[in-house]
């Protein structure tokens, strides 16, 4: 009894064990196998075996991970407290080296992720952080995927969510604003006073070289000034005008004498 009991534990410890030398991969994953504790080879995808005792197997996912970087006090070049977060997406492109060069490769980038984004911030001001946010995102980009290469990995996108500032600081960016708002309107209005001084010069310059031109000009604005009922205008009228007058009257009495 004790002997077909034996022997029956035997075969199905067999069983189990032959069983357990099966594994199935997903397209996705990979699977880093260890011979007596020496890395052997990558397996996967698809049904692989792997020897029970001698053998084990650490799986790997080759998906893009999207990781959300925790929020980061960062001081600006001109010295401006920030509260900066971001998410990182990277993947697996070496599964040897994700798992025997780093001891968990997902913290590591995650704390990698934390300090490359507060240093590579720290570079810039504050201004270049709120224009700037694409090349940030690239720089911060390129800076961690030059330190996870090493790890096998391969940090596609970075890209920076909020930049949170102090009410005091909303404020006086606000006044900023404001202030730079007037100054181009005040440089606009110059420009159009400038504009309309060169305009005016050249006008008179051209009206005193024809003074007949200068004359239809005075008319014209009588007439313009006429036309408004509302209100009586004194305006002096030019000595040449009078001058003409004598002329225009004593021709006339001339051609009836002839």
């Amino acid at each position: 009894m004790n002997t077909l009991y034996f022997y029956g534990t035997v075969i199905a410890l067999g069983f189990v064990l032959l069983i357990s030398m099966f594994r199935v991969l997903r397209e996705y994953e990979r699977g880093v196998i260890f011979l007596l504790g020496r890395f052997y080879r990558v397996k996967g995808p698809g049904l692989i075996i792997v020897i029970p005792i001698i053998q084990q197997m650490v799986r790997v996912d080759l998906r893009t991970i999207v990781m959300d970087v925790p929020t980061q006090d960062v001081i600006s070049r001109d010295n401006v407290s920030v509260k900066v977060n971001a998410v990182v997406y990277f993947r697996v492109l070496d599964p040897e080296k994700a798992i025997i060069q780093v001891e968990n490769f997902l913290e590591a980038t995650s704390q990698l992720s934390q300090t490359t984004l507060r240093s590579v911030l720290g570079q810039h001001e504050l201004d270049e952080m709120l224009a700037e946010r694409e090349t940030l995102n690239v720089d911060i980009q390129l800076s961690l995927d030059k330190q996870t290469d090493a790890w096998g990995i391969k940090v596609s996108n970075v890209e920076i969510k909020h930049v949170d500032l102090d009410e005091s600081m909303i404020r006086a960016i606000a006044r900023q604003a404001e202030a730079e708002r007037e100054r181009r309107a005040k440089v606009i209005h110059a420009e159009g006073e400038h504009q309309a001084a060169e305009k005016l010069l050249l006008a008179a310059q051209i009206l005193a070289k024809q003074p007949k031109a200068m004359q239809l000009r005075y008319m014209q604005t009588l007439t313009e000034i006429a036309g408004d009922k509302s209100s009586t205008i004194v305006f002096p009228l030019p000595m040449d005008l009078l001058d003409a007058i004598p002329g225009l009257v004593s021709r006339p009495d001339s051609e009836d004498q002839t």
